[in-house]
């Protein structure tokens, strides 16, 4: 549609506002942020990477014979020649350690149960728990336990790459880091039993995290309390093979329910403790420095800032996911309720009773906006003379420097006036026009647009009925033949217009379009004309004949074929100028919601409507996507694309209905599933930068497309 340039303040302020890359990088950078939000939540709750693939055991011809014998502890950090060795636990004395928490039911159970018996015990924690359960990782380095690596998704490291075992370890230590400040030199690799089952899969881990100065701890004694075996059981498996030899026993505080494991625990600990046996963390049965050490500087710094981002994704993720919920009832319900409404439309005004009332017969004025539309104009002159109506045709041309005004003096058509005013916008253009306008009716079109001759009757027979005060026409796209152009086709047809008929059936028609719209001259005039309050002139004037108590309404057989934006760069400074727009004109008649006058109607179910389906869907709606490339990336790709395709299905259904109500042939729809990809997208990056201008209150001018005169002359398709 064109739109007119308001007088360019410098050459400094133009550029600037013409190329906002800030405001362009922020709505990308806000869908980066909840994606990585996503990933955040995903790692933390174990979705994200999440493997249960576990090896099979094989051959041990690789795995040092002395290991396979020895203690529980290996230590393979020595250097290129020399040889592991492992440690074993001194007589007389049991660690106690734990496995895959922290967990927030039954690790504080254990700490308790610790500490009234003075035990210190060694944690082997994922990083997914120590990011969702910072608190209790605090806690148990401050009872004086010891930390351990387990991981940070808990995957089987045989089958893993030597990245992913780097990036497994180092976000855990960067989670211990921003949770407690310390790091870890001792690992448990998981799924991992004895010393003794080490084999050809499992030894090369060792060897890696060995050289990358970690100690590896397996156990003496598997209670398998993961499987809930019983108490007594638990008990029994616990308890030292060879009475007064030392032992490292294996329990997990979380996986699960974990009351069988510490009702265990305290037998356990009265038994040993009768046996005489002393308890101790890994460090202290080896008499080795401290496993775990505090860190500083950027480690530290960078392992809050990760864990922040973490607390960030699990606080806030649960409520977008409610959120999408939200997105997902008022998309489909939308849907059901234009189907209902369009259908309801389009009944009542085919009926072969139905009338608006007399024949609207007497002449109108058609006002033709134009600034530097040399490529357009004669299409669009061309097309008014063949209306089938009786008009006068004012043209007003807007300071135009392209030879606009020369070309339809050269037309020298007779019922066709020509007035010239210095660039003001169009709003100013438009109100020139209706100050010389001759007849009650005023008919507005853009300079780039035509008509079919049938237009302008079809247009403004609403006008019989006395309370209509203004029409909205059908708009259509012309240049349909490239993909920009059949997607905005799609767009057109199932969005514009079928919402035009669902406004129109609740009486609530927030925009008549810029390219054709009719309005009584009274109506106007009681308004105060077009307003350059707003950048969408045409949805501010709509919305303040709706407040003066107007009906306002759609006449879907009355067509008019624009050219729309070529390129997206074009369709971009277009969407972006519409979506700011009408925010204002929203903003500005926000006092309709509490009037009890004629606007009330509009007040209390049209800008709610058009604040609900036209600002908060579309900015929720990203979600929809978000979740739809985290499924498919991190959790599963099957069960999302299917998702995504049901979806898709709906979607196209509505089209196809949405094409045959407008009589428009459906074979542009195969271009629907890259549109909902790539077009839709640019969508809710235009409406995002619209919301964060408005929120800070930027200005934006008018920016004129550059049009190329391709829709020649009235298409009729049936």
């Amino acid at each position: 549609m064109s739109r007119h340039q308001r007088p360019r303040q410098s050459v400094r302020r133009s550029r600037r506002l013409a190329a906002p890359p800030l405001r362009f990088f922020l709505p990308v950078t806000v869908l980066v942020f909840l994606l990585a939000l996503l990933v955040l939540r995903g790692m933390a709750t174990n979705e994200v990477f999440h493997d249960n693939q576990i090896a099979v055991s094989v051959d041990k011809t690789t795995v040092p014979p002395n290991l396979l014998t020895g203690g529980p502890i290996v230590d393979a950090r020595g250097k290129l020649n020399d040889a592991p060795v492992s440690y074993s636990i001194p007589d007389r004395t049991v660690v106690l350690s734990f496995d895959d928490g922290p967990d927030p039911v039954w690790t504080p159970k254990i700490l308790d149960l610790l500490a009234q018996h003075h035990i210190h015990a060694s944690f082997f924690v994922t990083g997914a728990m120590t990011a969702r359960h910072p608190d209790l990782i605090r806690k148990i380095v401050a009872g004086g336990h010891e930390i351990g690596l387990h991981t940070f998704t808990h995957p089987d490291l045989a089958l893993q790459s030597q990245t992913r075992l780097s990036w497994e370890l180092g976000q855990t230590q960067l989670a211990l880091a921003g949770v407690a400040g310390v790091h870890s030199s001792l690992f448990r690799p998981p799924y991992s039993s004895t010393a003794d089952a080490l084999d050809d899969w499992t030894w090369p881990v060792v060897q890696e995290v060995g050289k990358r100065g970690y100690l590896t701890a397996f156990i003496d004694a598997d209670t398998d309390d993961w499987q809930r075996p019983g108490v007594d059981s638990i008990v029994r498996t616990a308890m030292p093979k060879q009475p007064g030899k030392g032992e490292m026993i294996l329990l997990h505080d979380a996986g699960g329910d974990r009351s069988q494991t510490v009702a265990a625990l305290s037998q356990i600990i009265d038994k040993l403790e009768a046996q005489n046996y002393k308890f101790a963390s890994i460090g202290e049965a080896l008499g080795s420095s401290n496993t775990t050490v505090p860190v500083h500087g950027y480690q530290l710094w960078a392992g809050r800032a990760f864990i922040a981002g973490t607390q960030l994704a699990v606080n806030v993720l649960p409520f977008l996911i409610d959120l999408l919920a939200v997105v997902g009832v008022l998309v489909f319900g939308r849907f059901a309720l234009m189907i209902v409404l369009a259908t309801r439309h389009v009944r009542r005004t085919r009926r072969a009773d139905f009338s608006w009332g007399p024949p609207v017969t007497e002449p109108v004025t058609v006002l033709v906006p134009a600034y530097n539309e040399r490529e357009c104009i004669a299409n669009t002159l061309n097309s008014l003379a063949a209306s089938e109506h009786p008009i006068e045709i004012i043209v007003i041309d807007d300071g135009s420097t392209d030879g606009t005004a020369d070309i339809v003096e050269e037309m020298n058509f007779p019922n066709v006036r020509l007035l010239r005013q210095p660039n003001g916008g169009k709003p100013a253009a438009l109100n020139n026009g209706i100050a010389n306008a001759t007849h009650d009716i005023v008919v507005m079109m853009d300079g780039d647009t035509v008509f079919e001759p049938s237009t302008v009757r079809e247009l403004i027979q609403p006008f019989a009925d006395p309370g209509v005060g203004a029409v909205a026409g059908n708009a259509k796209v012309g240049n349909r033949d490239t993909l920009i152009g059949a997607w905005q086709h799609i767009e057109y047809v199932m969005g514009f217009n079928l919402d035009r008929r669902m406004y129109d059936t609740l009486n609530i028609m927030p925009t008549i379009p810029g390219a054709i719209g009719a309005f009584r001259r009274e109506a106007l005039l009681e308004v105060d004309g077009m307003s350059d309050d707003t950048l969408a002139e045409d949805t501010d004037v709509t919305m303040a004949l709706l407040c003066q108590g107007w009906r306002v309404v759609y006449a879907e057989n009355a067509r008019a074929w624009t050219e729309a934006p070529a390129s997206m760069q074009q369709l971009w400074s277009q969407r972006y100028r519409w979506s700011y727009g009408t925010m204002q004109a929203m903003w500005k008649h926000r006092h309709a919601v509490v009037d009890r006058g004629p606007a009330g109607r509009f007040g209390r179910v049209g800008l709610p409507v058009v604040t609900l389906f036209g600002v908060i869907t579309p900015l929720l709606a990203p979600l929809i996507d978000l979740f739809l490339l985290y499924g498919v990336l991190f959790v599963d790709a099957t069960r999302t694309l299917s998702a995504w395709v049901a979806v898709l299905l709906v979607q196209g259904a509505l089209a196809f209905y949405a094409f045959r109500l407008d009589k428009e042939k459906p074979w542009h729809l195969v271009t629907l599933p890259i549109q909902q990809v790539v077009y839709r997208q640019l969508m809710y990056l235009v409406l995002l930068q619209s919301s964060i201008t408005a929120l800070t209150g930027g200005r934006l001018r008018w920016q004129k497309l550059r049009r190329t005169g391709e829709v020649a002359a009235p298409i009729v398709e049936v």
